[in-house]
């Protein structure tokens, strides 16, 4: 062995989310449903070791939005689960939110193939990283959030230095504490889960945990970003039946209208859920919402004060 594989193999003995537990090493051995009673046991935990991270959550979800205002994107960066949670979460947000093309991305160590193959030694590579970067024109009006369970992978590591020196909002988010991609970042997130039911496996409570902090950056920043009306997601894009019926069915519920006049507003509205509320509440019509929309950075709130509804 030589003596960067020592190292290494002593590094990862260290890190909470490699822990060996004892008290597991004859799981193989009991009854299936012992074994899913312990999966869901250890799983119950998660969400609070979520709620010790909330306030540094929060600064970094006000942070996100501030820049997101000025016309900056959110860029996921990771290599394996953490990678692939990143470009899932990022994926989710054109349909939900109505996001322009490029505003919410996520790269993976390896490229597109490593969404469903391993790619050997990607995630080792910091430089790989860099160029990943490079190639979306990474500037200062961006966030990078490093994904890493392990906190160390070079690949997110490298992703989270390499915005920073070029002047990007920073976010670390990892399963262990004191981690170097947290110390990298601006905004250090580390939801210590503990270590996995299967050593190491940090698909597991480590995977579920990042799920959990990635749905409340992209989420609540949306909701800072007006792209919600209350609970309503009134930037919906309505781009197949069930999402056009979704459609027609928030806009009774922001406004109680009839379907006649739900049916006549999205049709003034090009089928746009947030103007067709806006025609409906306010009693304006299709091109007047739309340029209130605009006037208010597209928040149907402060267009409805403005108009006194």
């Amino acid at each position: 062995m030589t003596t960067e594989h020592r190292s290494l193999r002593s590094e990862l003995a260290a890190l909470t989310t490699e822990a060996f537990r004892p008290e597991l090493a004859e799981i193989d051995t009991l009854p299936t449903l012992d074994i899913a009673r312990l999966m869901n046991s250890e799983d119950a935990g998660v969400a609070g070791a979520v709620a010790l991270q909330l306030p540094q959550i929060s600064a970094a979800i006000d942070a996100i939005a501030a820049r997101m205002a000025q016309g900056g994107r959110l860029v996921y960066a990771g290599a394996g689960t953490a990678g692939r949670l990143g470009i899932l979460d990022a994926s989710e947000c054109p349909p939900t939110f109505n996001t322009r093309p490029g505003q919410v991305v996520g790269v993976i160590a390896g490229g597109p193939a490593a969404m469903v193959t391993s790619v050997e030694g990607a995630e080792d590579s910091a430089e790989l990283a860099r160029t990943d970067l490079d190639a979306l024109g990474i500037g200062a009006a961006d966030t990078v959030v490093g994904v890493s369970a392990s906190g160390r992978t070079p690949y997110a590591v490298g992703a989270v230095e390499h915005a920073r020196a070029l002047g990007a909002l920073t976010v670390g988010l990892s399963c262990n504490a004191a981690s170097a991609l947290a110390a990298a970042a601006e905004h250090g997130i580390e939801v210590v889960v503990g270590p996995e039911l299967l050593t190491g496996s940090t698909r597991l409570k480590a995977g579920t945990a990042q799920k959990l902090v990635l749905n409340m950056l992209s989420t609540i920043t949306m909701i800072r970003l007006g792209k919600t009306y209350g609970n309503l997601m009134v930037d919906v894009r309505a781009s197949n039946e069930k999402l056009r019926a979704r459609s027609r069915r928030i806009v009774a519920l922001a406004t109680g209208a009839s379907d006649d006049e739900i049916e006549a507003a999205l049709t003034a509205t090009d089928g746009e859920v947030k103007p067709a509320v806006l025609v409906i509440l306010a009693g304006v019509d299709g091109p007047t919402a739309a340029r209130l929309l605009e006037e208010t950075g597209g928040h149907l709130r402060a267009a409805l004060t403005a108009t006194g509804g």
